[in-house]
């Protein structure tokens, strides 16, 4: 069972050490990024470690000069 003192110190981190983000995706236009995230267990990790992979080409360009 979850006390009152574990929902404010819940919501205490949250508030300190989260950021929440919403995405909005249209039924139409998205409907490929739809039907692969609907695959997927973890949508969240997925989205981290693609923006992770990203971060680290954009790395590699810059010290490869811009290439």
């Amino acid at each position: 069972m979850i006390t009152e003192a574990n929902k404010r110190a819940s919501k205490k981190y949250n508030e300190k050490n989260t950021t929440m983000l919403s995405l909005r995706l249209n039924k139409k236009t998205d409907a490929d990024i739809l039907q692969c995230l609907e695959k997927i267990g973890n949508k969240q990790g997925y989205i981290k470690k693609l923006i992770r992979k990203d971060l680290i080409k954009e790395v590699i360009r810059k010290d490869l000069g811009g290439i």
